[in-house]
């Protein structure tokens, strides 16, 4: 049982306050912070701290290698190749990431062995597949969380574009009213995607047009969907997939409400602060919305056009005491939120934890305190995490402040 210490990725579309007032830091950062890592990633492993927060000389993924069945377990090292399966994440958007989606197990295992067949480093910049493993994730929002994520029912995209009235978009109106499945959905988004540079700044200009008049005219179904097409349009002109937002769902996330994006999902998040826990991965295809690397005919392969209602990607709950946990499939993670009460008044003041296997404990409001049986206490302050192994001890983690909100990490082998 250790104290760790995430890491801070500094990405452009990070935050300058939302990281740093979380780890008790100046505000504002010197830099964009756009992700804090909890977890044994080899591109950013936490660090193991002392009792006073400074690192020990040491990090997780190290610990982990050097006792692999000790930190997570025989059966997670045979299930998951001796690898800690999950990365847990603070993510803090201030500006859009881009519209991106990931494949399932078997997609990024083909993808993994053929690019390695065509001798592509393993950092070059046109490599899709990093590693052979998938890269399902779940959010939960810590603020507001804006989101988008799934193709929308066509019907409702049909009525979108009929009302913006934009003669430039009637060619691919007509492609999803006369075909309002996935087929369509397919057809209209490859159109899209692959469309000239010369048609692209002819047809993009004309739907933000289109836009800002519905909005002056008093839209009231698509307030939301019309504003972000228009702040996309904004900062990534002439991008492809400023359109293609608007065949997708647009949802905010309410604090404490989480969204799970299984394999072959198109999303993209918009703004906001959650925790986000996924598969211990890299492989993504993206579709837009960025300048990194994007290969259209990749992600046409391993997109999923099935239209997914909103409800549908958000997971049912389980809560036992003071823990809410929150059911996905996926076998890498389970990730469940935890809010302690030091006075005991309106909530529990401790917790008590059985289970087996690798944990991550990660504190982002007040402080805990976590008690091995028969062993010394380690006390985790907001921005810090504990890291618990399968051979270590039962642990009871109570608040030692008023309030404390820990989430918690696992690998669900045992269940």
């Amino acid at each position: 049982m250790k104290v760790i210490e995430g890491v801070v990725r500094t990405y452009a579309w990070g935050s300058r306050t939302a990281i740093a007032s979380l780890r008790g830091k100046a505000v504002p950062s010197p830099h964009p912070e756009a992700e804090l890592w909890f977890g044994a990633h080899s591109a950013g492993p936490a660090c193991v701290v002392g009792a006073d927060g400074e690192p020990v000389g040491s990090d997780l993924l190290t610990v982990i290698e050097n006792d692999r069945v000790g930190a997570l377990g025989a059966a997670t090292v045979e299930k998951f190749s001796g690898r800690l399966p999950f990365l847990l994440k603070v993510l803090a958007a201030e500006e859009p990431l881009s519209l991106q989606a990931h494949p399932s197990a078997e997609q990024a295992g083909e993808g993994f062995e053929r690019e390695n067949a065509q001798g592509l480093a393993f950092d070059a910049r046109d490599r899709n597949y990093r590693d052979p493993w998938h890269k399902p994730e779940l959010v939960v929002a810590l603020t507001e969380f804006d989101v988008l994520a799934g193709f929308r029912a066509p019907s409702a995209t049909v009525e979108l574009l009929r009302r913006l009235q934009v003669s430039e978009l009637d060619p691919y109106l007509g492609m999803i009213a006369g075909q309002p499945d996935s087929h369509g959905l397919r057809a209209v988004f490859t159109t899209w995607l692959t469309l000239p540079e010369g048609l692209i700044q002819r047809v993009t200009p004309a739907v933000l047009s289109g836009a800002v008049r519905l909005l002056e005219e008093g839209e009231t179904d698509f307030v939301d969907e019309l504003r972000t097409l228009l702040e996309l349009g904004e900062m990534y002109p002439n991008d492809p997939g400023v359109l293609a937002s608007l065949l997708l769902n647009r949802m905010r996330l309410q604090p404490g409400e989480g969204l799970y994006l299984p394999a072959g999902n198109l999303h993209a998040y918009l703004n906001g602060t959650a925790v986000e826990v996924m598969a211990n991965s890299d492989n993504v295809l993206r579709g837009g919305l960025t300048s990194k690397h994007i290969d259209v005919p990749e992600l046409l392969r391993i997109l999923d056009f099935t239209p997914v209602d909103i409800s549908d990607l958000v997971p049912a709950v389980r809560t036992v005491g003071a823990e809410r946990i929150y059911l996905t499939p996926a076998p890498e993670f389970r990730l469940s939120r935890v809010e302690l009460d030091g006075t005991g008044l309106t909530q529990p003041s401790s917790i008590s934890f059985d289970m087996p296997g690798p944990q991550i404990l990660a504190v982002l409001s007040g402080t805990v305190e976590v008690r091995p049986i028969g062993g010394a206490p380690l006390t985790i302050p907001a921005g810090r995490a504990a890291w618990l192994t399968d051979s270590d001890p039962d642990a009871v983690v109570r608040a030692a402040s008023s309030r404390a909100v820990f989430f918690r990490a696992l690998v669900p082998v045992h269940e």
